[in-house]
């Protein structure tokens, strides 16, 4: 919560899309919301490429930040934290959704302050019925495009409802198991005075955060690959 909070957010959202880069990957942003001093409340966005689920998905649950804020004036270092959900695109997967289960409601975009930002309606709103999610797109000035984009993110957080469902079921036999989504688990810790990464999951510790957080996360990447490959093992 907090600025702090958002403006570490946005520090992930660098490192996800500069790891990207640097792997030929596409990335998309699909909608965000920005605090003042330009962090990230929420930010979604999808990345298409080779290996991205296998090397990315690892990267689901609670990140934690130590450093002094720029908002300190007092140079204390505050504890901070955001969270990530990775999903696999659903277009890929066998997601069924009746037309009749989603409301959509139609109105006009708003800026700052609520003034109407044009004259169209073309910001769009999705409601699921059966699960109670909601998704709200007005970024772009296409009410066409807002409705593709919103039955992107919506079809995405249906599939993420569907499987935390599953992974509750059989949590008891994957707990060993890293990579399974829990958002609500921390699973690193990112320490600025130390320069320190730490991986609570695979008890990593790398003293390069300053290039990780630039994109140069193939160190930890592989780490974590490699300890998921093994546990996979011991429980076959």
């Amino acid at each position: 919560g907090g600025e702090e909070a958002a403006l570490f957010a946005h520090d992930l959202y660098n490192m996800y899309v500069k790891y990207a880069d640097g792997r030929k990957w596409k990335v998309e942003q699909l909608g965000f919301s920005a605090t003042e001093m330009g962090g990230f409340r929420e930010v979604i966005f999808s990345i298409k490429g080779e290996d991205v689920w296998s090397e990315l998905g690892y990267e689901a649950g609670g990140h934690r930040v130590q450093r002094v804020p720029e908002t300190e004036s007092q140079g204390r270092i505050h504890t901070s934290a955001a969270t990530v959900a990775v999903l696999p695109e659903p277009e890929e997967l066998d997601i069924q959704i009746a037309p009749d289960d989603v409301v959509e409601h139609v109105s006009r975009s708003s800026g700052p302050g609520g003034q109407s930002v044009n004259k169209l309606s073309s910001a769009v709103k999705l409601e699921h019925t059966p699960t109670g999610i909601s998704v709200s797109m007005q970024d772009e000035k296409s009410q066409h495009k807002n409705r593709a984009k919103a039955w992107r993110i919506l079809r995405s957080r249906i599939y993420e409802y569907h499987e935390s469902k599953k992974r509750a079921e059989r949590d008891s036999q994957r707990k060993h198991m890293i990579g399974s989504g829990d958002r609500s688990q921390k699973i690193r810790t990112y320490n600025y005075p130390q320069n320190r990464l730490t991986d609570h999951r695979i008890n990593l510790s790398l003293y390069s955060l300053d290039k990780i957080m630039t994109g140069d996360m193939g160190e930890l990447v592989a780490a974590l690959k490699d300890y998921d490959r093994e546990q996979r093992l011991k429980n076959i």
